[in-house]
């Protein structure tokens, strides 16, 4: 696959950011920003979809148990997306005398920031996981979980070599 490819598969197939970033930075460094980019797009759009299935479920009365709607929705939203369309629009601010908001060099010690933090984040996660709180669960969720996640990896894999071959990517 190519890196475009590659980061576009990784970001849609891999469940968490954390794992599809690192994913992606694995295979290169520009596969890396195509997962990024892919798996923000992905999560900023689920919001979207996250927020008209609530507004559905409230118009029909099905949400009565959420007293709070407005802090209800704040609580749940991914905020990491406002940081990064904040950033975004940061390092995109150009003035008509030359000047940038931030210049290049901070860009990249952000950008190095960034990695870091990923890193770490990808570390915590499997450094948080107790085999102990699974136990008694049983079979069927394990069997669940890898039969969701072999669809959705498969399935992509499919999208992306479709929209690779009829030249979209």
């Amino acid at each position: 696959m190519t890196d475009k490819s590659f980061g576009m598969w990784a970001g849609l197939a891999v469940d968490n950011t954390a794992e599809a970033v690192a994913t992606g930075h694995i295979y290169s460094e520009t596969t890396g920003k195509y997962a990024t980019m892919t798996k923000l797009m992905r999560n900023a759009l689920m919001g979207i979809t996250i927020l008209g299935f609530a507004v559905y479920y409230a118009r029909k009365g099905l949400a009565k148990s959420i007293t709070h709607k407005g802090k209800f929705l704040w609580e749940k939203f991914p905020k990491f997306v406002i940081g990064f369309i904040l950033f975004t629009i940061l390092a995109s601010i150009r003035f008509e005398n030359g000047y940038v908001f931030l210049a290049q060099d901070q860009v990249k010690a952000f950008s190095n920031l960034y990695k870091w933090a990923f890193m770490l984040t990808f570390a915590g996660v499997g450094l948080s996981t107790k085999i102990k709180d699974m136990k008694g669960t049983g079979f069927k969720p394990f069997v669940v979980g890898i039969t969701t996640e072999l669809g959705v990896g498969l399935f992509t894999l499919i999208l992306i070599y479709g929209l690779t071959y009829s030249g979209i990517l």
